[in-house]
């Protein structure tokens, strides 16, 4: 089982212990991920009677001294009317273009301001390009960036082809890395053609955020600036080939993701990149996503702005 695969049988307990995923659709879930039924039962288990609290003591340590702790400017509105972080979006459009290899084609949203300031790959959590994704893409792109919120699940049929996300979420585990990778390096080749002689930029959330980290960790020297939203670091990451300034975004109730924080700190010193790793207060994971039960419009305004800022100094 690889990181990433991992990621994502974990989140699917963390959901459940957190009593938003019912234990049989958990089940259900864990299986299309390959796990036999006696693992997962067993995960699920572990998570409902502390595998949470195991996963908060691997993360406390020597680095939480540099992490820097934000208050949001507003409190948590519900769901449900609930106003997205940002402005409101530019149309979108879909796209199909290239991928590295022969005869692979990839899709993905795009976005444009009439003058941009720079360009942004936007990385979807573990359901696919889903239209919040895309929203984000044309809140970028209201706000200066030509944006492309790419589809992982391209080559699969796109994230649409799935009448069940559950099965879009294990289609995405079952990806190695290197072709992931490797489709991420064709969608900024993608936005080098669609904003010519702008500086890149890439932002991911949840999976996504993942998938950021796997990117800055791929030999990939086009990127300026990087903000992975609450993504686990891959093993072993190395940055060295990268020279992005990385601002990475954490939730103080994440804990799963937090064990990697340090790590992802490390990583980051020792490839000499300029870096910020934030964690806001009294949120989970997932806290930015407007269509789903964590989120917090005032963390997700606080945080918005900070991208723009990070990307205004190293993009535009």
């Amino acid at each position: 089982m690889t990181s990433f695969h991992r990621y994502l049988a974990e989140e699917v307990a963390v959901d459940h212990a957190a009593g938003l995923v019912p234990r049989r659709e958990a089940l259900h879930r864990l299986t299309l991920l390959g796990l036999a039924a006696p693992a997962a039962g067993a995960l699920l288990a572990a998570w409902e009677t502390g595998g949470e609290n195991a996963t908060a003591s691997a993360a406390t340590g020597s680095g939480t001294a540099t992490v820097t702790a934000v208050t949001a400017t507003a409190t948590t509105v519900p769901p449900d009317g609930a106003p997205p972080a940002g402005p409101s979006p530019l149309p979108t459009e879909e796209i199909i273009f290239s991928g590295a290899e022969t005869g692979v084609t990839l899709r993905g949203t795009w976005a444009a301001p009439a003058q941009p300031r720079g360009a942004v790959l936007v990385i979807h959590e573990n359901r696919g390009l889903t239209d919040h994704i895309r929203s984000v893409a044309g809140r970028l792109a209201a706000d200066g960036y030509c944006a492309l919120a790419v589809d992982l699940l391209s080559r699969e049929g796109g994230t649409a082809s799935f009448e069940d996300p559950a099965q879009a979420t294990a289609a995405l585990g079952a990806i190695s890395p290197e072709r992931l990778a490797s489709d991420m390096k064709a969608a900024l080749g993608e936005l080098e053609r669609g904003a010519p002689g702008k500086r890149l930029g890439v932002t991911g959330f949840c999976f996504g955020g993942a998938m950021t980290w796997l990117l800055l960790a791929s030999d990939e020297p086009r990127l300026s600036a990087a903000v992975p939203f609450y993504g686990p670091l891959p093993d072993d990451a190395d940055l060295s080939g990268s020279r992005a300034a990385v601002l990475a975004i954490y939730a103080e109730r994440d804990d799963r993701v937090n064990a990697t924080r340090d790590e992802a700190k490390t990583a980051l010193e020792r490839a000499g990149l300029e870096h910020e790793l934030v964690t806001f207060p009294g949120v989970d994971h997932a806290f930015f996503n407007d269509t789903g039960p964590r989120y917090d419009a005032g963390a997700a305004a606080e945080a918005y702005r900070r991208v723009l800022d990070w990307f205004g100094r190293h993009l535009a």
